[in-house]
């Protein structure tokens, strides 16, 4: 059996949460978290490279407020949505889930591994930040770039903090990184809400779990300076930094940064 069937998951507050799980059954499972205003295609280019030599079997859901899941039009948080996760995975009838987010997705892993260190085996923190007043901000011009009222220009603007001119050239998409597409405005301006509000800092030193930060050396939309404010602040994380990359690293990269990324989770696995 290579994949089972998608679902939902029931929420602590009713809500219903999509999620979709890929790879071989027998698989470790890998739970991979999305970025903000995206639902579970954000890992389409590069999902099946967790699949290879059948060692894990990765899960996804789609947020709330994304994809099939619910949208309430009430506050967001990445806590909130940790809970989600934590759903997920009572749904499924899995005890301990390797973590690995990327941006928005790594705020919300935070709170998973912190939270809920039992359900974590392994974690990885991708072009990620701390949140709150400890974090380093993206300059003025990037907020800027982001808030025209030009949608062309806006999505240009994206394109060009994810990837590389050199990448955009020869990949023309589509490209599944730059929000889910049918989502409501209102379910946009909660994600938005909810990331910005998130702050990390005080129960970072509790996480317990084995962890790697991962962040591109060119990344503007989430500073790289973020990298080493949760490698020095999560207890023993290592950190390696892609030299060139920008915010979508995992994709760009993704030789390097799966392969890492799966050695990794091998070397945390036999040491567990």
């Amino acid at each position: 059996m290579r994949s089972a069937p998608d679902s939902a998951a029931l929420a602590a507050d009713g809500a219903r949460i999509a999620y979709q799980q890929r790879g071989p059954a027998a698989g470790a499972p890998l739970l991979l978290l999305s970025g903000q205003s995206n639902n579970h295609r954000w890992w389409d280019r590069v999902r099946d490279d967790f699949h290879a030599e059948e060692r894990h079997r990765t899960v996804t859901f789609d947020y709330r407020g994304t994809g099939d899941s619910d949208k309430p039009d009430e506050p967001y948080s990445t806590r909130q949505f940790a809970e989600d996760a934590v759903a997920v995975l009572d749904a499924l009838g899995i005890e301990r889930a390797d973590v690995y987010g990327t941006s928005m997705g790594g705020r919300v892993a935070q709170w998973l591994a912190a939270r809920h260190p039992d359900r974590v085996g392994a974690l990885v923190l991708g072009c990620t930040s701390p949140g709150g007043p400890h974090a380093a901000e993206r300059g003025d011009d990037v907020r800027r770039s982001l808030a025209g009222g030009d949608a062309d220009a806006v999505r240009q603007a994206l394109l060009e903090l994810m990837y590389t001119p050199e990448w955009l050239a020869g990949h023309p998409g589509p490209y599944t990184t730059l929000g889910d597409p049918v989502m409501p405005p209102y379910a946009r301006r909660r994600h938005l809400a909810a990331s910005n509000r998130h702050d990390a800092w005080d129960v970072l030193p509790g996480i317990t779990a084995t962890t790697l930060v991962l962040h591109g050396t060119d990344d503007r939309f989430n500073p790289t300076a973020n990298a080493w404010l949760l490698a020095d602040r999560v207890p023993d994380a290592r950190l390696y930094l892609l030299p060139g990359a920008r915010h979508a690293y995992f994709e760009e990269c993704r030789a390097t940064a799966g392969r890492l990324v799966l050695d990794f989770l091998a070397e945390a696995g036999r040491t567990a």
